[in-house]
């Protein structure tokens, strides 16, 4: 099975002539496309909102195509919040979901008017010093613990994330919070990464609806919102069947029936938090092949390495490949596809059957749309790439620079061999 880039040889050749390879590659059309099905999905619950990961893809003309469609911003640090801010983020319009949190930037958060959701019960206490008193509208992160399942497979361990709190802890939460004035709640949790079935999201629903409703009953206070955050993952293999978002919506929108509108909640409002769904297929990595080796192994070395995509180096991630121009060649050679890093992680693909790679083919490495520049680093002293959008009407446009060398040593501008440094 394959699987059909959204750049063709053609253009990517047109492109390169302007901006060299490597170079993360967006598809507008395929981005508006998702947004619109994702709100129609969920068009049955009013109020319903999407807050983007920014961590996923902290590209700002990425995240002003998602505004436009009423979007969010899920943050998870100040640099995300100020990014946020200066795309006219405020208020209800700023999700801060972190941990582990500097008090400062809880402050930063409220004073944007944006929401705080709270990983932790002592973190309580960090809001209250960091903006005085705690704010009307708060939101706190469950986690259940043990094994997330369905059926008899098993999602993912929530019991062994550092994220969220005990339900023990959640009850108690909202009774200080109650009691320090907090008017308008939220509960969120995130308990399986990139799932590729319809089933998760209205399962994690029921968790959650099923909490709303007892914390109602014995607490007392009124939950406003239910973050389902994100979860909902991408067929990164070409043999995965992928997610259908309005079947998702609809399922959610049963439980909502079912557990919510007989307690009389029919009036919470659902969120989600997607990074991946979002933006993962509609990025790709480009980049050359510039090298062969033959020894026990055959190796194809390209110009992009593990700094311009970690997920196969850290996790072992499978990203497909495409070789440009050959979509619909053979596929009976089987090579290594690797990076220039001094890490023998840095490979794209391990024995991976592609068709017959020359010198000067472009490789295009599908769904980088997500967690894929954002995890770049400078290891070997590499630069990171440069990101393009390719635009509806078929033109293409510069989204972020590639890094220089000036960009390398920045924060050596404070000592007096900074210039020697940055001669070419």
């Amino acid at each position: 099975m394959n699987k059909t880039p959204f750049l063709s040889l053609e253009k990517a050749q047109e492109i390169i002539k302007d901006y060299p390879t490597p170079f993360h590659i967006y598809d507008e059309k395929g981005i508006r496309e998702n947004v619109k099905a994702l709100k129609e999905a969920f068009s049955w619950n009013e109020g319903y909102k999407e807050y983007f990961a920014v961590k996923a893809t902290p590209n700002p003309f990425l995240i002003k195509i998602l505004q436009e469609y009423g979007c969010g911003c899920d943050c998870s640090s100040k640099t995300e919040l100020m990014m946020a801010r200066t795309l006219g983020a405020t208020g209800d319009d700023i999700m801060f979901s972190s941990n582990d949190t500097p008090i400062q930037e809880f402050k930063y958060c409220n004073d944007l008017g944006g929401i705080i959701n709270l990983d932790d019960i002592t973190h309580i206490e960090a809001v209250e010093k960091a903006c005085g008193k705690l704010p009307k509208k708060m939101s706190c992160r469950y986690n259940p613990g043990g094994l997330f399942k369905i059926s008899n497979d098993i999602m993912d361990n929530p019991g062994d994330a550092k994220y969220g709190m005990t339900t023990e802890q959640i009850f108690e939460a909202f009774k200080i919070m109650k009691e320090k004035g907090v008017e308008e709640f939220g509960i969120h949790a995130f308990l399986a990464s990139n799932t590729v079935t319809n089933d998760y999201y209205p399962m994690l629903a029921k968790v959650l609806f099923e909490l709303a409703v007892e914390l109602k009953e014995k607490v007392g206070v009124h939950i406003g919102f239910i973050n389902l955050s994100g979860g909902v993952g991408i067929p990164y293999r070409p043999d995965q069947e992928p997610n259908d978002i309005r079947v998702i919506g609809e399922g959610v929108h049963k439980v909502f029936d079912e557990v919510l509108v007989p307690a009389g909640m029919g009036d919470v409002k659902l969120c989600t938090e997607l990074g991946r769904f979002m933006m993962g297929p509609y990025g790709a990595l480009v980049t050359t092949a510039i090298n062969e080796k033959h020894t026990h192994k055959e190796y194809i070395g390209v110009d992009a390495c593990a700094v311009n995509l970690m997920r196969p180096a850290i996790y072992g991630a499978y990203h497909h490949i495409s070789v440009l121009g050959k979509e619909n060649d053979e596929c009976n050679n089987k090579y290594d596809v690797t990076g220039s890093l001094c890490e023998n992680c840095d490979k794209f693909a391990i024995d991976r059957m592609l068709p017959k790679i020359d010198m000067g083919d472009i490789l295009y490495i599908h769904d980088t749309g997500a967690h894929g520049f954002s995890m770049g680093y400078n290891y070997n002293g590499k630069l990171k790439s440069a990101e393009i959008l390719l635009c509806e009407d078929g033109s293409y446009k510069l989204i972020r620079r590639a890094e220089t060398p000036k960009d390398y040593f920045a924060t050596f501008d404070c000592f007096d061999f900074y210039d020697e440094l940055i001669k070419e």
